[in-house]
């Protein structure tokens, strides 16, 4: 099928410019399509996901995709779909941030695939030596303010009471949508790129961009926009209790990001099948049936977790989250490292003893599980002995004289202590 009908299919089109003519459009030749990123944090997170998905298959189709961070436009946060304003980066975080998401987004793209290479750019680089006055002059007087206020991310703010400052819009947040509509103009420019990609939520800033290169005089250029990532309950996907999941194993490990997608509710599973994995139609659909004959067994969920991690933290990652997984269901721990272990058991208590008490034969079973907490006391802790209940890196220890030695040591510096079926602690030695 071509590029737009499997796009369609995988529910990944809300909108075009060009509903009749698009998918023609695309097949005629190779195109130069961009996206923008947000250059919030030093991570993407899944939120930023769709957004390298669509532009990787883009480039899979023979098109070239250009990744743009918002060097500039971060400086003063996109107003579409916010309630209130967001905190103003400095340059310095805002430099930090893009560097560290032009590395994520090379694990997606190919920056060296010929004519259809994926270009990173910083919008910073073109408008930053703008002065005001040269803004208003050459890009602000095609900027009709009626049309800008039709906007429904203009709207929206707008209607709300500014009561301290907390509503409303500023005439900051208000000027966004030149500086993103000039990026269209500007990549038109310089890579002759016509097609723009985005959430729905950056309907009106493509349209905008549309709209300007008209009135500069540009070519007819041309928007699509995919559905944001949103779960069967209207709730934003990758968002849980404790914060956003992130793209960077430093802030979400691979085990804690496979755990998300293996974990995703059967209503959720179709969707992210076809949104984010390059499963094709086929593949997808025999899931759809096995999940319909039998949810309990989860392999659409197994499918996805196993797809995601492996694009965003390749085959290493994968195979750490499918061993970090077989650990919690009591494999026995082995060939692993610290900062895979800290990974594995990222929110289990851990304590630090010195490392001569690997030494001195002073370690038994029952006072490492006093030590990590295992167990309130020492009665206690030969009861959980004695009862079959202590392990050591998942290994069932016998007799409550045992002694914790090097030799039970599961990385460099840590043993792993569990207490039931389902009860961890790190004992960390220095």
């Amino acid at each position: 099928m071509s590029l737009l009908t499997d796009l369609r299919w995988r529910g990944l089109v809300h909108q075009t410019t060009n509903d009749e003519g698009m998918d023609a459009w695309l097949e005629e030749k190779p195109r130069t399509v961009y996206a923008g990123f947000d250059p919030t944090a030093e991570s993407l997170h899944v939120g930023s996901l769709l957004g390298l998905i669509v532009l990787r298959r883009f480039q899979k189709a023979g098109h070239k995709p250009i990744a743009v961070v918002g060097g500039a436009t971060g400086m003063i946060g996109d107003p579409s779909g916010k309630s209130d304003e967001r905190n103003l980066l400095s340059k310095e975080d805002l430099e930090r941030n893009v560097v560290a998401m032009g590395e994520q987004m090379r694990r997606f793209l190919d920056f060296d695939a010929g004519s259809c290479s994926a270009e990173l750019v910083n919008n910073f680089d073109w408008t930053g030596s703008w002065s005001y006055l040269e803004f208003l002059r050459d890009i602000g007087k095609n900027f009709p303010v009626n049309v800008m206020l039709a906007k429904d991310s203009v709207k929206s703010r707008l209607g709300r009471d500014d009561d301290g400052g907390s509503g409303g819009m500023s005439y900051t947040e208000f000027s966004y949508m030149l500086l993103q509509a000039y990026d269209f103009v500007h990549l038109h420019d310089q890579f002759g790129c016509k097609l723009q990609a985005g959430g729905s939520d950056q309907w009106g800033n493509i349209t905008a961009g549309i709209d300007l290169a008209r009135r500069m005089g540009r070519p007819q250029l041309y928007g699509v926009t995919w559905p944001l990532l949103t779960k069967s309950d209207g709730a934003k996907m990758g968002k849980t209790e404790s914060g956003a999941i992130w793209l960077s194993a430093e802030r979400t490990s691979p085990y804690q990001f496979y755990q998300y997608w293996i974990n995703v509710d059967d209503a959720d599973a179709g969707g992210c099948l076809r949104m984010l994995t390059e499963l094709d139609a086929e593949e997808i659909e025999s899931l759809d049936a096995a999940r319909e004959s039998d949810a309990g067994k989860r392999d659409s969920q197994r499918r996805l977790a196993e797809e995601l991690t492996k694009l965003v933290h390749g085959e290493e990652g994968l195979a750490v989250a499918q061993k970090a997984t077989d650990i919690f269901f009591g494999a026995e721990i082995s060939e692993l490292n610290d900062d895979q272990l800290g990974q594995i058991f990222a929110d289990v208590p851990s304590k630090e003893l010195s490392g001569s008490r690997l030494s001195d034969g002073s370690l038994t079973i029952v006072d490492a599980l006093v030590e990590a907490g295992l167990a309130k006391s020492k009665s206690e802790a030969r009861r959980t002995v004695g009862q079959g209940g202590a392990y050591v890196n998942n290994r069932r220890i016998e007799s409550h004289e045992t002694i914790v030695d090097r030799q039970h040591l599961a990385s460099e510096s840590v043993v792993v202590l569990r207490s039931g079926r389902r009860k961890y602690a790190l004992l960390r030695f220095q």
